[in-house]
């Protein structure tokens, strides 16, 4: 019994770290200002243009990426620029940041820190493993390969594919 009350407890205290950096912080940094363009944005709306590969649900001035590499706007469009909870799935975060300091002037990416280890190590979805206890960052922090990543994404995981 002392067991499972333990790994329960365990298991309570993961779900509440999740909630509060994906829910809780997430939130306040898409609130704090309204962002010029929202990047994978999700079902937020970041008060400008709302760009993301699969449109999720309704939202104001929406454009459907194809390709996060190469994307559709203008050298310097924006002024500030929200990318949250996308670098740990693609295959090249480099890339993907220079293409998005390509498009605006001022880049927030918005990651899973360490201390959020459902979210940091979530293989079924994740490629990348950013070794940052900060949810907020104007550039990429070190990073590890998520081990055997590619692998378990293509048998269980992630399905969507930037």
């Amino acid at each position: 019994m002392p067991l499972l009350l333990i790994l329960l407890a365990f298991i309570a205290l993961l779900y509440g770290l999740n909630y509060l950096s994906y829910t809780v912080l997430k939130r306040r940094i898409l609130n704090r200002q309204r962002w010029d363009l929202n990047i994978c944005c999700g079902k937020t709306d970041g008060g400008g243009v709302n760009a993301d590969i699969v449109q999720h649900g309704p939202l104001p001035r929406f454009v459907l990426i194809d390709d996060i590499y190469h994307l559709p706007f203008a050298d310097q469009q924006f002024d500030t620029v929200l990318c949250s909870h996308t670098m740990e799935h693609v295959d090249d975060p480099d890339r993907f940041l220079a293409e998005l300091q390509r498009v605006g002037r001022e880049v927030t990416i918005v990651l899973p820190p360490l201390w959020d280890v459902s979210a940091a190590l979530n293989v079924l979805e994740h490629k990348w493993i950013f070794l940052t206890l900060k949810k907020e960052h104007r550039s990429l922090p070190p990073r590890i390969r998520m081990p055997l990543a590619d692998w378990i994404q293509r048998r269980y995981g992630q399905r969507i594919h930037a």
